[in-house]
């Protein structure tokens, strides 16, 4: 991205967007981030993009009947907040990127629509929490191929997700936060018995 005359907004966007492909527990567009830029002039900015929590949640949605917390803050349609990724690397380009946004997120997309390379790390990751990826049918399709995690070598592609990166390419936050990825959100939170509502997508900020 610098190589083609990119600035260094460009390039964490760009990074950003293509870790949610590679690697995905440092980074994932249904999560959320901050940004601190210091431009060349010297000024400093700050952009705060993390989760919200949805309209309906309330203050003791993960305790158990017992008052103890339960894991439904960190497995389950529950545990997700609407996420600020996509809102905030878009905004980060938006504001102090150089090259057109399509071209910053066109590796990410590559990556998902052609695949890459699974190395050991990664093999290793994905065996290590494939018993909480089975439990749900996205997860297990998107990183358990043939019910098992991908062996170093092999070639992990995810068109779903390329195809959402191609929605927030041709309609910035807005192809994330409304339409067709925004209905696919909601479905998927009314399936599981998650929070997340249009309304809640639409107004994050």
């Amino acid at each position: 991205i610098l190589r083609r005359g990119g600035n260094a907004v460009d390039a964490a966007v760009a990074v950003g967007f293509a870790l949610a492909v590679i690697h995905p527990e440092a980074g994932n567009i249904g999560g959320g981030g901050f940004m601190v830029i210091r431009t060349a002039q010297g000024q400093v900015r700050s952009l705060d993009y993390r989760e919200t929590a949805p309209g309906l949640a309330t203050r003791d949605m993960y305790l158990g009947p017992d008052g103890e917390p339960t894991e439904l803050s960190v497995t389950g349609h529950l545990a997700a907040g609407v996420p600020g990724a996509v809102a905030g690397l878009t905004e980060a380009h938006r504001a102090l990127g150089r090259l057109p946004f399509g071209e910053v997120i066109g590796p990410a997309i590559a990556l998902a629509r052609d695949g890459f390379e699974v190395d050991e790390y990664r093999s290793r990751s994905i065996a290590s929490d494939s018993a909480r990826l089975a439990m749900f049918p996205a997860s297990r399709a998107s990183f358990l191929p043939g019910g098992r995690p991908p062996a170093p070598g092999s070639t992990l592609r995810q068109p779903d997700l390329a195809r959402t990166l191609e929605a927030i390419r041709d309609g910035g936050a807005a192809g994330f936060y409304r339409g067709p990825v925004a209905d696919l959100v909601v479905a998927e939170m009314q399936r599981g018995g998650g929070l997340i509502r249009h309304e809640d997508l639409a107004a994050y900020r």
